[in-house]
C-alpha cells in the first residue's frame, strides 16, 4: 500500500470503495477546520449533548444531519426498527449513561416511514436471527389489531401505521425503564419524545407523545392512539 499526504496528515491509500471513505474524511476534516479552526480542539475536551437520539439503523436516516446539529451535540443509539426493549442491555446502558452521566435533557425515539424492519415484521418475512428481534414489532401489530382492521386497508397504509404505532409504544417502554423512572423521581429535567421521519422530503413529524413526568404517560399515550384510530378525512 502507498501513502499520500492530505491536510497535513499521512494516510494509507486503500482499494477503491474504502479509499474513497478516507478521502471523504480528509475533505470533511479540512472543511470543518477552515470554517472553525477550534472545532476539534473543543470537541475533544468533553461531550455535552442535550439530546439522545434512539433511531433505526437504516443508513438513510442520519441523526445529526436530520436535525442540523454538529458532532458532539447528539448522543446516538441505533438499532433495527428503533426498539427499546427492557432486556436489551446495550440500549439500556446507552440510556443510563446519557441520563445519569451526560445529564441529557431530551430523548427522542425516531422511527421512519419505509422502514425495512417494520415491513419484515408486518409481512412476517423470515430473515433469520433478526426475526426474534422483530417479534417485538409484531407484538405491537397484534396489540392494535382493531386499528389496522378499521383504518389500514392497503399494504402501504399498514406499513405507515405500524411505523407510527411502534414509535409510540417504544416511547412508553422508554418511560417505564428504571432509568427514566428514577430520573423523574429525583426531579431531573428529562423530556421524552416520539417522532417519525419522512424519507420522501427529509422532514420529521411529532407523534404527540412528549412526556416529562409519570402522570403524562397514560394521557399522552391514549391521545396518540386515539388520533391514529380516527378516520382519515378524504
Amino acid at each position: 500500500m502507498s501513502w499520500h499526504l492530505a491536510c497535513g496528515c499521512m494516510l494509507k491509500t486503500f482499494p477503491k470503495m474504502i479509499d474513497i471513505l478516507f478521502k471523504n474524511n480528509q475533505n470533511w476534516s479540512c472543511t470543518i477546520q477552515e470554517q472553525n479552526p477550534d472545532f476539534f480542539s473543543n470537541l475533544q475536551v468533553q461531550q455535552k449533548p442535550n439530546y439522545l437520539w434512539i433511531g433505526c439503523s437504516d443508513s438513510r436516516v442520519p441523526a445529526n444531519q436530520v436535525v442540523g446539529l454538529m458532532p458532539g451535540e447528539v448522543f446516538v443509539h441505533r438499532n433495527i426498527a428503533n426498539l427499546v426493549i427492557h432486556t436489551d442491555l446495550n440500549c439500556l446502558s446507552v440510556i443510563q449513561y446519557a441520563v445519569e452521566v451526560l445529564k441529557i435533557k431530551h430523548i427522542m425515539i425516531v422511527g421512519h416511514y419505509g422502514c425495512g424492519g417494520i415491513q419484515a415484521a408486518l409481512e412476517n418475512t423470515k430473515l433469520g436471527l433478526v426475526d426474534n428481534w422483530l417479534r417485538h414489532v409484531q407484538d405491537v401489530r397484534q396489540k392494535h389489531a382493531s386499528i389496522f382492521e378499521q383504518h389500514a386497508q392497503t399494504a402501504e397504509q399498514q406499513w405507515d401505521l405500524l411505523s407510527k404505532l411502534n414509535v409510540i409504544e417504544q416511547t412508553i417502554n422508554l418511560c417505564q425503564t428504571t432509568i427514566v423512572e428514577e430520573a423523574w423521581a429525583k426531579g431531573q429535567p428529562l423530556d421524552i419524545h416520539g417522532w417519525i421521519y419522512h424519507l420522501k422530503d427529509g422532514l420529521l413529524s411529532d407523534l404527540a407523545v412528549s412526556m416529562k413526568k409519570p402522570a403524562d404517560l397514560d394521557i399522552r399515550y391514549k391521545a396518540a392512539i386515539r388520533a391514529l384510530s380516527e378516520p382519515v378525512a378524504d
